[in-house]
């Protein structure tokens, strides 16, 4: 049955006969300027590519362009902004000077999740954290799919979600992914002028944890706690907090919603001490067992941290059957600790979304003690600013190799690593490629029977590929093409 969406039908009004500037032609802008044109807005398109660049990545660019859309591409493509509404990329920073004047100029800035947050009528799930975040959104829809809700998946993961809007009633659920670029921007601007400027969502909450990340575009750790803390921080009344009592800054989180009110779930696999927690070998919520641990196919305790978010967010719509569903038949995200095949004897890992320290740690934690030296990590692409020293001890602690592409120029990861206080070169072989298919080959040949070849880059994929979806395809492709001896 269709919906008829108050909020979407002034909002359409609204647009009728506006101008606005759509930063970044990327995936989930090219549905936006779809949208729009759809509802009589001229629209401006820019984006630092150039327009072959644009149309080689997606041909409907050609189509906008013959659509009508005005096109500002290049290094001055924040030029002379002067559209009624900006939709700003979530990776523009809000306080670029080009962003400011357009706000002086009187534009209203916004961007595409902005806009479905505000006008979404269903329940929304939001998800965000340093590490799990995509994981946890998608065990989260998989468990309400599994008690038979129709479910919308979007955000960071999945598809844009403005373009569905039309089809999204009160009885659905929205889980989206959302990063601290996505949430540093929410309700930053007065936008008078806009129906439902002021956002209040999300109707449940989740922080996987919060450590060090994108301190290359964030000015601080402060501002990038900051922005994860949006995500609770216009919550809708009653709605509810879930995050990990076992991270300090989300505990804090959670101690201060509680202190403004808003209902917190904490989770720990550490103790007993939060609602949802291990006791024995089953995740209990409160005094109510949910699932055991052996129960979940995905490796890693962190998986299990996983599993109790989800628990958390879903608790009030779901059944325990529905949870172990779930747990016994999924096998992961694609790029997120993927198996993908074995291979004389070596199993091949496909982890390209592991784009920091954190997140590498988190995925050797994945793997036991039985393959303590058997582990060759793929490391390397564009540094984010971040600490190795960590990530280099548990290194030395459980990988018998390390292969790496395009270290920084003064060989920072290399160099933590050998400086390490638990070096043993004896033990540890290290060695810089020239690129990635050198780094896969050097691994997979150095790589022995009852080995695991890991790639879990702990830097971002902007060195040689547009996102990790292209690197860990890749290292897919490289994998498929080996061959039994």
């Amino acid at each position: 049955m269709s919906y008829d969406n108050p909020k979407l039908s002034e909002y359409k009004a609204f647009l009728n006969g506006k101008t606005a500037s759509v930063i970044g032609v990327g995936i989930s802008n090219i549905p936006l300027i779809e949208f729009l044109i759809k509802n009589n807005v001229k629209v401006t398109a820019r984006d630092m590519k150039s327009f072959d660049e644009l149309c080689a990545i997606n041909p409907k660019v050609k189509e906008l362009h013959d659509a009508g859309v005005n096109f500002v591409l290049g290094e001055n493509y924040l030029s002379d902004i002067k559209e009624d509404i900006v939709y700003k990329s979530p990776g523009i920073r809000f306080d670029k000077e080009e962003i400011m004047k357009a706000v002086e100029g009187g534009s209203i800035i916004t961007s595409e999740m902005e806009a479905f947050l505000s006008l979404c009528p269903s329940k929304i799930i939001a998800v965000t954290g340093s590490d799990g975040k995509t994981t946890t959104t998608t065990l989260i829809a998989k468990i309400l799919e599994a008690a038979g809700k129709k479910v919308w998946l979007g955000g960071n993961i999945g598809r844009p979600l403005l373009s569905e809007i039309e089809n999204i009633t009160p009885d659905d659920f929205t889980v989206i992914e959302l990063s601290s670029f996505q949430l540093h921007t929410i309700n930053k601007f007065e936008n008078n002028g806009l129906p439902f400027s002021k956002i209040e969502f999300p109707d449940v909450a989740v922080c996987t944890n919060v450590s060090p990340n994108h301190l290359n575009w964030h000015i601080d750790m402060d501002e990038y706690t900051e922005a994860k803390k949006a995500i609770f921080t216009y919550i809708k009344e009653g709605g509810v907090l879930v995050t990990n009592i076992g991270n300090d800054i989300t505990s804090n989180f959670g101690t201060e919603a509680k202190l403004s009110g808003v209902k917190t779930r904490m989770f720990s696999a550490k103790n007993n001490s939060g609602n949802i927690h291990i006791n024995g070998e089953t995740i209990y919520y409160g005094l109510k067992p949910i699932i055991d641990v052996a129960d979940i196919l995905l490796p890693g305790k962190h998986n299990v941290e996983n599993y109790m978010a989800a628990i958390g967010a879903t608790y009030d719509f779901v059944n325990p059957e529905d949870v172990k569903k779930v747990a016994t038949t999924f096998g992961g995200v694609e790029h997120r600790l993927e198996y993908v095949r074995t291979v004389n004897g070596i199993k091949y890992y496909n982890g390209s979304i592991d784009s920091s320290p954190a997140r590498t740690m988190a995925a050797l934690s994945a793997f036991g003690s039985e393959y303590k030296g058997k582990i060759v990590l793929l490391l390397g692409g564009k540094d984010k600013n971040l600490d190795f020293k960590e990530l280099a001890s548990v290194i030395c602690d459980k990988v018998k190799a390390v292969f790496i592409s395009h270290d920084t120029e003064e060989k920072k990861v290399y160099n933590t690593i050998i400086n390490d206080e638990n070096y043993d070169e004896e033990k540890l072989h290290i060695e810089i490629c020239d690129g990635f298919d050198d780094n896969f080959r050097k691994a997979s040949e150095y790589a022995e029977d009852g080995d695991i070849v890991l790639l879990s880059p702990a830097m971002t994929s902007f060195d040689e590929f547009l996102n990790f979806e292209m690197r860990g395809k890749r290292f897919k492709s490289l994998v498929a093409d080996l061959r039994e001896d």
